[in-house]
C-alpha cells in the first residue's frame, strides 16, 4: 500500500469501480425526504434532509454495484444470543473512517478523503457539514477530545493510547489544522493504521465531545459530575466516563453515533430497536438517504433457538447463531417460513481448530505440549475426511490451519502439513517423544506416570465442534490419547485460557483467512492473549513485559521478529516474504491443529429482503460479517 509516496489515497477511478460517486465531482442528485422523519421535519423538530446531510455526502451508485435501488421503510428482524451482542449493530452498520469494499480494498467512508505520504503521514479530511445523530457537527474537535482528553488521560486510559498508534516506541504527532482536517504523523511508516480503522470493531479515534465533556472532570461542573457519579453508583468520574463512552458496545442509547441506525432502547431487554439515523452520511444516486430500512429489531434468544426461530420465519436476516448442521432444517422450512437459505463462503482459516496451551500452568503437561512431535502426532491422529463427510457432506476442505485459496499466500504444502490421517506415524512420533509407556487401558503415560488425558475445553456454542471432537476421541484413542471434552461458557473459557488454567481449547482458526500483503500478520505472532496456544506470551507483549511470560521457544521468537519486519517493510515484496515465512513456521510447528476450512455458512434471507448477495463471504475480519456487504443498502420490498 505504501510502496511509493501517495498524494491521494483513493483516486476517483477506484471509487467509481466500487460504486461510489464523489459528490463534489458529480453534483448532488435531488434529495428526497423520507417518510420516517417527515412528521418531525414538518413540525420543525428536525431539519429537512438538505440540512442534515454533509455538503459532500457519500453517494452510492447501486446500479454500478449490480444492486436494485430500494425504498425506505420497514422493520428488519434479526437475532443474537447474548445481551452484549447488541454491539453487532456497530459491526453490521460498518460506518468507519475508512472501510473495506466488497473487493476488500480500503475506501474512505466517514472521511471524504485520506492523503498518505510515505506511509507515515496520514491527513484525514472530514466531510464538511457532517453531523452526529443528534445533529451536532462532527469536526476535528471530536478527534482532539479523544486524543488529548481520553487516549492520553491516565485516569481514563492507564495504559495510554492504543498499540496501533505506537510505531517503534513513538507516539504520533497529532494536529488539527482546521475543523475538517486531522493529521497523524510518525517518523516511520505505520502500516497498521488504515486497516485497523477498517476493523469490524475498530478503536474509534473520535468521540462525541459535546456529550462526553459533561462527564469529564476537565470540563464538567463538579457538583453536577458528583451527582451523576452518585446516581450511577460508580467510584469515580473516570469510571462514569468509561461507562458512558461505549461506542463499540452500543448500549448507551444517549451516546450520539455516526452509524446508520441509532439504539433506541435503554437498559436490558429481550428486544432492542435500532432506528434510522436522520443524519447518516450516505445517499443513493437518486438522492434517497440510506439506510433504506427504518428499524432493525434485534431479539435476544437462547443459542439453541436461532435455527428453530429462523425456520419458523421469525428472522429476516440471520447468519450469527447458525451452523452448517442447520442447513437441512432451514431448507425444509423455506416455503412456509418465507425465506431463502444462502450458503456463503467462510473467511476463517479453520472451521474448527484445537489449541494445545503452551503456557499451561502444569509443568509436566507444559513440557509435553511444547514438544512439536506431540502436536504433530495429535494432528496426524485426526481423521479429517470422516469429519468432513459426517458433518459437512464433503463441502469443507480438510487440512491444517492455514490461509484460504483466495489469499495470495495460499500454499497446498502448508494446508497439507501434518494433516494426513496417519496413526502409524502418530504413534511413532509419540514414542519418539518419550511417551512410549501405556497403562492397562492402552492410554499413554506422562513422564510422571499420569495418563495422557488431554482435556479440551469448548465454548459449548457449536454442536459441530462437539460432534467433531467425538470423532477425534475415537481416533486419538488408537494412538493412546484420551480426549476429555469440557463445555464452558465462552467468557469462562477465555478467562481460564488467559490464566493458563486450560490444557487445550477449541475455537475457530484465525479470523482472517484471506490476508493480502497489506494485512498485518501480527495475529500469527505471540502478540495477543486471544490466540489460545500462547496466552501468557501474548500478555507479555501486550503489557510491555509487565504481565505474562516472554516467548522462550526459538520459533515463537522468530515470529515476533518477522511481525516487526513486516511493520517496518516498505515494499509489497518484503511484506509478502514475511507472510510466507510466518505461515511456513505455523505449518511446521502446529501451534493450532486445524481440522478443515471452507465449510459454508448458512444465511437466512427473507423473501421480502433485497440486495443481499446470494454468494458472498462471511468473515469477521476483514468484513464485519454483513458490514462489508453494506446492510444499509438492503431493503424490504412491499
Amino acid at each position: 500500500m505504501f510502496d511509493t509516496p501517495l498524494r491521494t489515497f483513493l483516486l476517483a477511478a477506484a471509487l467509481a469501480l466500487a460504486g461510489v460517486l464523489p459528490a463534489a465531482a458529480t453534483g448532488l442528485p435531488t434529495l428526497q425526504e423520507g417518510d420516517f422523519w417527515r412528521q418531525e421535519v414538518d413540525a420543525g423538530d428536525l431539519p429537512p434532509i438538505a440540512e442534515r446531510l454533509p455538503e459532500d455526502p457519500l453517494v452510492v451508485d447501486l446500479a454500478a454495484k449490480g444492486r436494485e435501488f430500494g425504498q425506505q421503510g420497514g422493520v428488519l428482524r434479526t437475532m443474537v444470543t447474548r445481551s452484549k451482542d447488541i454491539r453487532q449493530m456497530v459491526v453490521y452498520g460498518y460506518a468507519r473512517l475508512v472501510g473495506y469494499d466488497s473487493n476488500y480494498e480500503i475506501q474512505p467512508d466517514l472521511l471524504a478523503d485520506v492523503e498518505v505520504e510515505e506511509g507515515r503521514k496520514f491527513t484525514l479530511r472530514l466531510r464538511k457539514g457532517h453531523k452526529w445523530s443528534d445533529g451536532t457537527p462532527f469536526t476535528s474537535d471530536d478527534f482532539r477530545y479523544y486524543w488529548e482528553d481520553v487516549a492520553n488521560n491516565e485516569e481514563l486510559r492507564p495504559a495510554g493510547p492504543p498499540d496501533f498508534l505506537i510505531v517503534e516506541g513513538e507516539l504520533p504527532k497529532v494536529s488539527f489544522p482546521d475543523e475538517t482536517t486531522v493529521i497523524y504523523e510518525w517518523s516511520n511508516p505505520n502500516a497498521l493504521f488504515l486497516q485497523t480503522l477498517a476493523q469490524a470493531l475498530p478503536p474509534f479515534l473520535y468521540r462525541p465531545a459535546h456529550y462526553l465533556k459533561e462527564y469529564h472532570k476537565a470540563y464538567a461542573d463538579q457538583a453536577v459530575l458528583d451527582a451523576a457519579i452518585e446516581e450511577t453508583r460508580v467510584r469515580s468520574w473516570a469510571a462514569l466516563h468509561n461507562k458512558l463512552d461505549n461506542m463499540g458496545k452500543f448500549d448507551n442509547h444517549e451516546l450520539p453515533t455516526l452509524q446508520p441506525w441509532i439504539n433506541a432502547s435503554s437498559g436490558k431487554k429481550i428486544r432492542h430497536n435500532f432506528v434510522r439515523n436522520p443524519y447518516f452520511h450516505r445517499i443513493d444516486s437518486r438522492g434517497v438517504q440510506l439506510p433504506y430500512i427504518d428499524i432493525v429489531e434485534m431479539e435476544i434468544v437462547a443459542p439453541g433457538l436461532v435455527a428453530a426461530k429462523s425456520n419458523a420465519g421469525e428472522s429476516d436476516l440471520q447468519g450469527r447463531g447458525l451452523d452448517f448442521r442447520d442447513v437441512s432444517i432451514l431448507k425444509k422450512g423455506e416455503a412456509e417460513g418465507g425465506y431463502k437459505t444462502y450458503l456463503w463462503q467462510t473467511g476463517v482459516a479453520s472451521q474448527i481448530a484445537i489449541y494445545p496451551n503452551l503456557n499451561y500452568t502444569d509443568e509436566t503437561w507444559r513440557e509435553v505440549l511444547r514438544d512439536v512431535r506431540v502436536r504433530r502426532a495429535l494432528s496426524l491422529g485426526i481423521d479429517r475426511q470422516t469429519i468432513n463427510q459426517a458433518l459437512y457432506f464433503k463441502l469443507g476442505q480438510p487440512g491444517a490451519m492455514s490461509v484460504l485459496p483466495s489469499s495470495p499466500f495460499f500454499d497446498e504444502a502448508n494446508r497439507d502439513a501434518w494433516a494426513e490421517f496417519d496413526p502409524e506415524e502418530a504413534n511413532r512420533l509419540l514414542d519418539e517423544a518419550g511417551l512410549d509407556k501405556r497403562g492397562a487401558n492402552g492410554i499413554r503415560l506422562l513422564p510422571d506416570g499420569r495418563p495422557f488425558e488431554l482435556v479440551i475445553e469448548t465454548a459449548g456454542e457449536r454442536q459441530e465442534v462437539e460432534n467433531a471432537l467425538q470423532i477425534v476421541t475415537d481416533t486419538w484413542r488408537d494412538i493412546g490419547v484420551k480426549l476429555v471434552m469440557r463445555p464452558l461458557d465462552r467468557d469462562i473459557l477465555r478467562n481460564r485460557v488467559f490464566a493458563g488454567n486450560t490444557m487445550a481449547a477449541v475455537w475457530f482458526g484465525w479470523d482472517n483467512g484471506i490476508p493480502q500483503p497489506y494485512t498485518s500478520p501480527a495475529y500469527l505472532a505471540p502478540t495477543d492473549q486471544v490466540f489460545f496456544a500462547w496466552p501468557k506470551w501474548g500478555q507479555h507483549y501486550q503489557t510491555g513485559g509487565e504481565a505474562g511470560e516472554p516467548p522462550d521457544l526459538p520459533e515463537a521468537q522468530r515470529l515476533l521478529e518477522l511481525a516487526h519486519e513486516w511493520e517496518v517493510a516498505t515494499t509489497t515484496e518484503e511484506r509478502s516474504r514475511v507472510w510466507r515465512e510466518m505461515l511456513a513456521i505455523h505449518a511446521d510447528q502446529v501451534y493450532g491443529i486445524g481440522i478443515l476450512a471452507g465449510a459454508p455458512q448458512p444465511i437466512v434471507v427473507s423473501n421480502r429482503l433485497r440486495n443481499v448477495p446470494e454468494k458472498a463471504m462471511w468473515a469477521w475480519e476483514p468484513g464485519a460479517h454483513f458490514g462489508v456487504h453494506r446492510m444499509d443498502e438492503f431493503f424490504l420490498a412491499e
